[in-house]
Parts: C-alpha cells; structure tokens; sequence
C-alpha cells in the first residue's frame, strides 16, 4: 500500500511517462464486472472533511488520479491522512492552513475547486490556483463565485489567483445560482455548514453526488432539508460539524459505460455493485434503442442486444440524460439502424470524441457545437485516435474493442482521472487491450 501511494506522489511531481492503449478487435465481452466508488461523490465528500476538526473515515474511494490529487492536496495542507486499505482512508482536519495549498497539484484537477467552500467557512482570507480540468469548454467558476458572494465573501481575481475575504462571520442568505451547477451548488452548501443563521438555495443541482453531500452532512450534524431538488435550505452555524464514517456510492457513470461496453461488443453479462436509481433517464433511453436487460437488485444484467434503434438524446441536469454518458452512447448510436440526433448543450467542446469516431469511420455529421447526427450502423476500422478528456478516452477505448484491426487511443492518463483500473476490468471481460508508454 505504502508503495503504491509513494509511485503515485513521484508521478504528481515529476511527471509520468504519457501512455496509451493499444487495441485489437475483440471477441463479445462476457463475465461480471464490479462498479468502483463514484468520482463525483468522492470529491465532494473529501472536501466536507474540512468542516470538522474531528476525524472522518471515507470508505470505497475510487483510486483514480483525480481523487489521490485531491486528497494529497488536503493532505499538504496540513491534515492528518491515514490509508486504512486500498480504497479507505482516515482524515483529520483540525489543523490546516490554506497557505500550504501545493499550486501544482490544484491545478491538476477541477474538483479542487470544492475547497472553496469549506475554506471559506474556516478562514477569512485564502487563495487559491486556478483550478484545472477536462478540456470540454469554456467552465469558468462564475457561478461558485457568485454563489459564495452572496454570504458577504469578496473576490479577486489576480490572474494566477483567486483572493478570498469575507467578514468576521459568515451569515446565511438567500443564494439564487445563475445555472444547475453541480459544483457549485456543492460549494455553496459546505460554506452554509459554517453560515449562522438559515440558508435557502434556489436552482440547486440535484445529481445523486449533490443529494450524498447533504446526506453525509446531515450526519455530521448539519440542519438541512430538500436535497435531492432543486431548493435546498440549511440552518447552519459557526460550529464546526462532527466527524462521521462515509461509504462513498457505486459511480452511476462508470455502470453506464461498461453497460455500453457489453452492448456494442455483442456482449452479455452483469454490472454488480450499482444504484440504479441514479440511471433512470438513462437506462430508459437504452430500453428505447434497443437495449437487452434487466435491473436485479444492485445488478444490471445484460443478454445479447438485437436490432437496435436510432434515437434522439437529448443532454439534461438530472435526472435527466448525463452530459458524461453522452460520447459513450454517441458510439452505441452508429451500432443503431437510422439516423440518430445528439444535443448537448452544456459544453461547446463535448464533441471531440465525434472527430475521432469519424477518424475510424463513422457517419456522423456535426451541424453545430451542440448537436450531431449520427448514421447507422456502420463498421469502424481501426486507426490512431486521440482521448482528449475522461469520457472521449473511454468512448474510443470501447470503440477499438470493435473496430477491424488495431486501434491506438492516446490519452491514458485522461481516462486514469476517472476510471479505476479500465483496461484491467475490461481485460477479465475478454478485451484485448494493452497499455503501453508513449514512444
């Protein structure tokens, strides 16, 4: 264990080797394969820890880059971490100074940015890098700054970072967001945690992953009702919260994938480990196309798909259709009879994945940042692709497990920020798929 967090420390700060998958066509994947911890749950769920000085035990985290940066991050600034297994970890807040934030590793990852919120509860002055992140569209933080302003905090932007100052005392306010931002909304629940007096949020997100934060405050101690919709209220105070023993929840978006992974191979078998009421819209849309399966209990079990159907996705907050599931059913469409519509009009740049696709051969015409169509069914041959976020890294991964040929798909460390192990899942499932170092 202590080996591998050191391998992963040595990677932060010096740099790995880019890798990529090299890919050959393989047989229907077959067998069963188990969901990791949820990368948005887990972010925000670490950050709450900064709202107590007492220890808080997080269990079935995801041991994905993302994930380990964030808690490094939390860990240099002066917090107690301790690994209890593979995927459980012990932290203690009590003692942490925003000054110590390690500008290289916050800048690794967007999730950082839910810091803000416990920080500004805790401190009347920090600052913070500018946070990174996928390279899907412009993703300013307005709405988290707007949202936090509301308590009485000022913000500057200096161009390498964000000043935070807010008076002596956070004060509950009525907080209206500009948009259905996940983060944000996040962020802006931890800082009412620490605000005296009630705090009404309107417009809040309402994704599974926003609905466990409150959830897992509500445990630490936190008067709040309404998660899961989109008004939230919060009593809070300037009281720090208990320390609690989370188990973050099954990622609804990995189950997703792996659900396209068996479908576009021919495959059948069984995702264990999953919440399907967080895939409702979802996994409609895919009884819609054509989709063979069955939800029992905490498992989706797939039999082999026929004749599937072309439809129109549209992209929505939940619990409509997620923007992260989008590229990989885009792949699934060209499996589909017909002509399918894709719109999402979240990120200008969620397309890039479709560029590639068409690289390997598939019909599809992109008639604006936001909307394509997408002609089935058509063979994909295999090529060099390039995975330029999390979610266009798999889609391609999964596109070269069918395409004739070999397939090399750049971008390993993308899909390594959000999925545990994938090629080694995909592996025990019957992929031929490899990993190697760029040359």
């Amino acid at each position: 264990m202590t080996s591998l967090i050191l391998y992963h420390k040595l990677n932060l700060r010096q740099g790995k080797m880019p890798e990529k998958f090299i890919i050959k066509k393989s047989p229907p994947l077959k067998g069963e394969v188990k969901i990791s911890g949820s990368k948005n749950a887990a972010g925000p769920i670490l950050a709450a820890t900064l709202l107590t000085d007492k220890t808080c035990q997080i269990s079935n985290l995801p041991r994905i880059s993302d994930i380990l940066n964030l808690i490094e991050v939390i860990k240099e600034m002066g917090a107690e971490v301790k690994w209890q297994g593979k995927n459980t970890v012990s932290i203690c807040a009590k003692d942490i100074n925003p000054e110590k934030i390690p500008a290289d590793l916050f800048e690794k990852a967007r999730m950082s940015v839910l810091l803000v919120g416990p920080l500004l509860g805790r401190f009347s002055y920090f600052k913070i890098p500018h946070p990174g992140g996928d390279k899907i569209g412009v993703r300013p933080i307005t709405t988290h700054l707007e949202g936090l302003a509301g308590f009485g905090a000022k913000v500057k932007n200096t161009g390498q970072f964000y000043c935070f100052e807010r008076p002596k005392d956070l004060k509950g306010a009525k907080i209206v967001l500009k948009e259905f931002s996940v983060t944000a909304t996040e962020n802006v629940i931890m800082a009412a945690a620490l605000a005296k007096g009630k705090t009404t949020i309107e417009i809040a997100a309402a994704e599974p992953h926003v609905k466990e934060l409150a959830d897992l405050l509500l445990k630490m101690g936190l008067k709040i009702k309404g998660q899961g919709a989109h008004t939230i209220e919060i009593e809070g105070s300037k009281r720090l919260l208990s320390g609690t023993k989370w188990t973050v929840p099954p990622d609804y978006i990995e189950a997703g994938t792996f659900l396209i992974a068996f479908v576009v191979t021919g495959g059948q078998g069984k995702i264990k480990n999953v919440r399907p009421g967080d895939l409702i819209f979802f996994l409609n849309k895919m009884k819609e196309i054509g989709v063979n399966f069955r939800v029992q209990g905490k498992d989706i079990v797939l039999a082999k798909s026929k004749n599937l159907k072309a439809a129109k996705v549209q992209v929505l907050p939940h619990p409509g259709f997620p923007t992260d599931l989008q590229p990989q059913t885009c792949l699934l469409l060209t499996k589909a009879n017909g002509k399918s519509l894709i719109h999402d009009p979240l990120y200008e740049n969620r397309f890039s994945h479709l560029y590639e696709l068409r690289k390997m051969g598939a019909d599809i015409e992109i008639t604006d940042p936001h909307r394509a169509l997408i002609f089935g069914k058509t063979k994909l041959l295999g090529t060099k692709v390039d995975g330029t976020d999390i979610r266009s890294t798999v889609t391609l991964i999964l596109a070269g497990l069918i395409a004739k040929g070999k397939t090399v798909v750049s971008g390993a460390e993308q899909v390594d920020r959000g999925y545990e192990q994938i090629e080694e899942k995909l592996k025990l499932l019957g992929a031929r798929i490899e990993r190697i170092a760029e040359n």
